[in-house]
């Protein structure tokens, strides 16, 4: 079969690869998120926590054909979303993953939450540098690190400002949502665990990253 006008024979492969290899993702969301919804601790919480995830599932889909991205950054994308929907279905606070860890490791509280601060910054670090990328904005791998953390500690700062004004608006049906489970220090160390999740994705996936990009066409231009 003739490949399309203007595709060569290395993007065309790359692209069916991408094509199952997003099936896959789009099947694991799908499976995971029916899940999630199904008697949840609560619906208001799974609401709340699940929300963005419905939210990254609605652009990625309407932007496949515009602006496709590397199977890295949905791969990421795709595990952060399954980390909401866990968090949505139990509350932060109840997943049973996050009391095995507590009870092996003799930790005080259950940190499921933190794996997901975590998780807000390295995904949409790799997010943020994909799209620096390819839309040429930064040139200089110095600048690209800089900014790509501070974009993330901006995300973290407005998400810790989200679940406040939430705690605010609703009161006690708030607090699952908060999920500072008594810590006073909750919020700074939220933002903590999300600089270190966005510092470490680009130390460890950049130079994955940069191979995907090129395999699409979009080589690093970050010398």
């Amino acid at each position: 079969m003739p490949l399309p006008a203007g595709e060569t024979p290395a993007l065309h492969s790359f692209t069916m690869r991408r094509m199952r290899w997003n099936a896959a993702l789009l099947a694991a969301f799908g499976i995971v998120f029916v899940w999630s919804l199904v008697r949840p601790h609560d619906y208001f919480t799974w609401l709340l926590e699940v929300f963005p995830a419905i939210i990254g599932i609605i652009v990625v889909l309407a932007m496949r054909r515009t602006f496709p991205l590397t199977p890295l950054l949905l791969t990421l994308l795709t595990l952060h979303a399954i980390i909401l929907m866990v968090g949505g279905h139990y509350t932060y606070a109840e997943v049973p993953l996050g009391f095995w860890v507590r009870d092996a490791l003799g930790m005080a509280r259950n940190d499921y939450d933190r794996l997901g601060h975590f998780a807000q910054g390295f995904v949409p670090a790799i997010l943020a540098r994909e799209i620096l990328i390819r839309r040429n904005v930064v040139r200089g791998r110095g600048w690209l690190f800089s900014i790509v953390v501070a974009f993330c500690l901006a995300f973290s700062a407005l998400y810790e400002l989200l679940e406040w004004s939430v705690s605010m608006l609703t009161g006690a049906q708030g607090d699952a949502f908060l999920g500072t489970q008594g810590d006073v220090w909750d919020t700074q160390k939220d933002m903590a665990t999300a600089l270190v999740g966005a510092i470490i994705a680009q130390l460890t996936l950049a130079a994955w990253h940069d191979r995907q990009l090129a395999a699409r066409g979009n080589p690093s231009s970050t010398r």
